[in-house]
């Protein structure tokens, strides 16, 4: 039976690698940071927003976000749902994988080829938080096999009265489903890998490993190699001052540090310094405001900033 269950998971990697799609933005122009559109999708009948994010490859949340009012589990026929496919990269260095917690999306840059590639991802809840980190990719499997820790082991039994074996095989019950890239941080316990489940991704839900869809995990295991840099972020807030002149603000929610915290409206505080530079430029800093109270996670701009000649 487990060379058969064995066997099925290896067919169903090849046919994944066979149809994985990647989400590939244009690679950004010197001094932008903005980069995609917003789609907008009509609800069908029967839909609902869960299905619609993975059609379009966006994070749950995020298409929550983007659409304050809609009922997530049945949608209205018919109308509007506003797809958060424009974003501001984030402001690093535009090479290998980066993974900003607090949008909870993966950025693969591939700087000689000169493309770039946005997946959503599931990331540590509370308590077993995704670690901020600048490590490399220090080994990749296929059809990984699963050794849940002690820890994980003893909350599994107190939880859900299920006793983990020592070594869960690769295979449909597996959790990191068919592919895994091993993290060089600390004792190499952190992954980026996949899931044998159909939610979880654009979530906190992990025991501290970055979670992908099994189509995306594919595509990146096969596209990045052994010592990959790897960059663990966290921006809630992202902000860029365009070449034309605009100035556009994106605001995620903040994480949550600890339970006391869980299901509370988090607030990022207004960067003094953004004010200030708002308000010596006549644009309305109260959108400034409003837009870290909206936390929509799609960028919005502020105001378009007068150009002199020289600067055009």
């Amino acid at each position: 039976m487990k060379s058969f269950r064995l066997t099925l998971a290896l067919i169903f990697s090849a046919l994944l690698v066979n149809n994985a799609q990647a989400t590939q933005y244009a690679w950004p122009e010197a001094n932008t940071r903005l980069v995609g559109e917003n789609p907008v999708h009509v609800v069908q009948q029967g839909e609902h927003l869960e299905k619609i994010a993975k059609q379009y490859n966006v994070g749950f949340l995020a298409l929550l976000s983007a659409n304050p009012g809609v009922d997530p589990y049945l949608p209205k026929a018919g109308s509007f749902v506003n797809i958060p496919q424009q974003l501001l990269l984030p402001d690093v260095d535009y090479d290998g994988i980066v993974i900003n917690l607090a949008e909870l999306r993966l950025y693969y840059f591939d700087k000689a080829a000169k493309e770039m590639y946005i997946f959503p991802i599931g990331i540590g809840r509370i308590g077993r938080d995704t670690p901020i980190m600048t490590t490399k990719i220090s080994q990749k499997r296929e059809n990984p096999t699963w050794t849940p820790p002690q820890s994980i082991r003893k909350e599994y039994l107190e939880t859900k009265n299920i006793v983990l074996p020592d070594v869960v095989p690769a295979g449909p019950e597996n959790p990191l489903g068919l592919h895994a890239l091993r993290l060089a941080y600390g004792t190499g316990t952190y992954l980026i890998h996949g899931t044998n489940k159909d939610f979880g991704i654009g979530l906190r839900v992990s025991s501290g490993c970055i979670r992908m869809r099994p189509t995306d995990i594919a595509w990146l295991f096969n596209r990045v190699r052994v010592g990959e840099k790897v960059r663990v972020i966290n921006q809630p807030v992202k902000t860029s001052f365009e070449p034309d002149g605009a100035v556009y603000v994106e605001v995620h929610r903040p994480l949550s540090a600890d339970e006391s915290q869980a299901g509370q409206r988090l607030l990022t505080q207004p960067d003094a310094r953004v004010s200030t530079w708002l308000t010596s430029n006549h644009m309305n800093e109260r959108r400034y405001r409003a837009a870290l109270a909206i936390q929509s996670g799609m960028p919005i701009e502020m105001g378009q900033q007068i150009l002199a000649d020289n600067d055009i």
